[in-house]
């Protein structure tokens, strides 16, 4: 049979490319082919409309809504979240099969096209799993400004210390984008392309604009989750106004929240037919905006400032072994779920921070980077690990996945561990969090840094004290790797043993 399939999840980075890899390699074991549409961060390549008019069945594997469904209209439909595709690809498969005999199963996707900026909230879950989904589709949204920003700014850094000269190192933080023609570090007006501080100062100054983004995008997004197009004006303005307070990714949360239900609210006001038609261009973002706005000047903004300065000032504050223990938490955080919701608070705990840090290297928010980073990249790297040392303790689905786990791991892609946690969920989640824990301290303990946000081993060239990120990564996928292989062997002798009786 011939399949075809779309895949998504919330950051559409790591979950909607390997659902799509093992629908496809499920596929291909059972017979069958399938072409699948990845609706990623990457964008998308629209499956053509003659492979989906000659395919048997439709596989949706997502947790976003998907885009332009109209084009699957009448076909034998599977529809489940896109973690249920990277676990059990194979029963899928076979529920397509069985779906293309049994009419109940076709698709009665709506004939008007869908299309733009999704998001996935369910409106019948309660309120704690509202508020955790209108979180997440405001830290989706605003990674790609975070990784942008991020490693410009740090590339900036990079190439200004090797622009150091007999003056010193050269404080790049000074140049900026349209200063008066008389002015020296104007960069729109004397950009010089044979002067390597010049390029430094260009890539900083456009990772501080991408940057810059940070806080109104998290508020407008979680805005828009809350209450569709209406929160997004009242979402970006109130983040705007949190991050020029110096309220930051805190002020952020409670004026992305703020902004959606108040749009929302004026949104469903039952007002004369003549003043539908301006209410969504004009009445709700006017009134929204001017609310949150307004509120958050006058009521909110001292008090959240005030908590993020103080939070701000305990961090830079930390050292030694609070800084150990800072790290072993958020280590245990990001090993936990390996990209679900506590590994999400846990890098963006992180990412956003470094939003609020001082330019000096050293600063604790890098560390924090740094150890969040490593920890992350923990538990992929062990699997892949012990999925060489002991092969025949692992099925050879789970070893084929170990291979891949080298690169995503590598890359800081936690989720290439996510396979091996769906099939054994107790001892791997378990083995991770005290290997990614330990990485976490260790990385804190030896002051490694990370001016980038994401990127892995690929971005060493952003580290300070990167022997220090290696030692701390290595001992703690060797220690997850070792309890594994412990805990699977002792198990896989148990069951031998009962065989044997």
């Amino acid at each position: 049979m011939r399949f075809v399939g779309v895949t998504s999840c919330p950051t559409g980075i790591a979950h909607t490319y390997m659902a799509a890899e093992s629908l496809e390699a499920a596929a291909k074991a059972a017979g069958h082919s399938i072409t699948v549409e990845t609706q990623g961060s990457a964008g998308s390549e629209p499956l053509a409309q003659s492979v989906i008019d000659t395919a048997d069945a439709v596989i949706f594997a997502h947790d976003l809504p998907v885009k332009d469904v109209h084009r699957f209209a009448g076909k034998p439909t599977v529809d489940v979240g896109v973690k249920r595709a990277i676990s059990d690809g194979p029963a899928l498969i076979a529920q397509a099969v069985a779906a293309v005999s049994n009419p109940a199963t076709r698709s009665a996707a709506a004939s008007a096209p869908t299309g733009g900026l999704v998001t996935k909230v369910d409106a019948t879950a309660s309120l704690g799993t509202q508020i955790r989904q209108w979180l997440m589709t405001g830290v989706s949204y605003m990674i790609p400004f975070v990784a942008a920003g991020g490693i410009l700014i740090a590339l900036g850094f990079m190439l200004a210390t090797a622009a150091l000269g007999k003056n010193g190192p050269v404080d790049i933080t000074a140049y900026d984008i349209n200063l008066p023609k008389d002015l020296p570090h104007s960069i729109m007006h004397s950009f010089n392309p044979m002067s390597l501080t010049w390029w430094a100062a260009l890539l900083f100054r456009v990772g501080v604009a991408a940057f810059g983004f940070l806080v109104p995008a998290l508020s407008g997004f979680i805005a828009y989750a809350i209450a569709d197009r209406p929160g997004l004006v009242p979402g970006f303005v109130g983040g705007a106004i949190a991050g020029t307070t110096g309220a930051g990714f805190l002020g952020g949360l409670i004026t992305g929240i703020l902004g959606g239900l108040v749009a929302r609210w004026i949104s469903r006001w039952k007002v004369a037919k003549g003043v539908r038609g301006i209410m969504p261009v004009v009445v709700t973002p006017l009134l929204s905006t001017l609310i949150v706005g307004g509120l958050f000047i006058i009521v909110l903004g001292r008090p959240i400032k005030a908590l993020m300065d103080a939070l701000t000032n305990g961090l830079n504050g930390m050292g030694g072994s609070s800084l150990a223990v800072l790290g072993l938490i958020l280590g245990a955080m990001m090993g936990f779920d390996l990209g679900g919701p506590v590994n999400k608070v846990a890098y963006t705990f992180a990412t956003t921070g470094l939003a609020t840090t001082g330019l000096a290297q050293d600063a604790t928010q890098y560390k924090i980077m740094a150890a969040v980073m490593a920890a992350g990249m923990v538990a992929p790297l062990a699997l892949a690990l012990a999925t060489t040392l002991r092969p025949k303790l692992f099925t050879e689905p789970e070893q084929e996945n170990g291979k891949a786990a080298w690169l995503l791991g590598a890359s800081f892609i936690s989720e290439g561990a996510i396979p091996f946690a769906a099939a054994d969920p107790a001892r791997i989640i378990a083995s991770s969090v005290v290997g990614s824990a330990i990485t976490g301290a260790l990385c804190m303990a030896f002051g490694a840094t990370s001016m980038a946000p994401h990127g892995g081993i690929w971005v060493a060239l952003l580290f300070g004290n990167f022997l220090g990120f290696l030692i701390a990564l290595a001992v703690g996928v060797a220690v997850m790797a070792l309890i594994v292989i412990a805990l699977k062997q002792r198990d896989h002798s148990a069951a031998a043993a009962r065989i044997a009786a």
